[in-house]
């Protein structure tokens, strides 16, 4: 089913249309699977947020987060341009959808379906051999990550976001995903918002057997609930690679760290 999915895609892209020129990319997260995919030349401008790879460390900005310089980006006259939706503010999404520039939309909320993006974009992008080969050696590392920390029943985990107010990740996020693949279950996975708020009475009756957040005195506060699981068992762990917040193909490695984080004996 995938290759003739694939398959449909390259005629569709086929011809003079395959490749795309100019292309601007409107999420860090796809820059890199741009640069990930070897056509980092083909990028005329992108849109800014945390550390650039070297590749593109010279790529006209259009912007940051939720603050897109239109006018910035048509003087670039994209052939291309590349949305993850939450990157721009719905006024200037609309205004982006009446200029008629093909754009490739990008919102992927499994790692499945991240891998599929990526040969996509590599179609888009007129580069779809280098998007087969990336994409399989990414499903091959998933598949032994799958493996190798596969449990019976799956450890309870509540993935912090922010402490003040209190937030996390719902069912359809794809680092709910990422924690499936090292054999855990976010407590949370039945809410359907990306970054539900939750109360602390919330997670004490779902009772996690582990507490992951970015930050150490968000996860040193939880010594207040003793009778939970995950403070009881010192299960309180930091998590510091940021690349689980940008679904490129380096979440996968991201993915990795995070599995070994959860079980270092695996």
């Amino acid at each position: 089913m995938r290759r003739l999915w694939l398959a449909v895609l390259l005629l569709a892209v086929s011809g003079e249309t395959l490749a795309a020129l100019r292309v601007v990319s409107l999420a860090p997260s796809l820059s890199e699977i741009v640069v990930e995919l070897d056509s980092a030349d083909l990028l005329v401008g992108v849109l800014d947020g945390g550390e650039r790879p070297s590749a593109i460390k010279d790529v006209p900005s259009v912007g940051r987060y939720g603050q897109l310089d239109m006018e910035r980006l048509l003087s670039l006259k994209p052939d291309l341009l590349l949305l993850w939706p939450g990157s721009v503010g719905p006024a200037q999404r609309d205004q982006l959808k009446r200029l008629n520039i093909p754009t490739f939309v990008a919102e992927p909320h499994s790692l499945e379906q991240l891998t599929a993006q990526i040969e996509a974009i590599a179609i888009q992008l007129g580069r779809p051999e280098r998007g087969v080969e990336w994409a399989a050696a990414l499903r091959r590392n998933l598949d032994e990550l799958r493996q190798r920390y596969r449990r019976e029943a799956p450890l309870r985990v509540f993935y912090q976001v922010w402490d003040a107010p209190l937030y996390t990740v719902g069912g359809g996020q794809i680092i709910s995903d990422a924690l499936e693949v090292c054999g855990a279950r976010n407590v949370f996975a039945d809410l359907s918002l990306p970054a539900p708020q939750v109360s602390i009475e919330a997670v004490l009756q779902r009772d996690p057997e582990v507490i992951l957040a970015g930050d150490q005195p968000q996860l040193d506060a939880w010594n207040a609930w003793p009778q939970v699981t995950a403070v009881k068992h010192r299960q309180l762990l930091l998590v510091t690679d940021k690349g689980l917040e940008r679904p490129s193909g380096q979440m996968i490695e991201a993915t990795a760290k995070l599995c070994h984080l959860i079980a270092p004996d695996r």
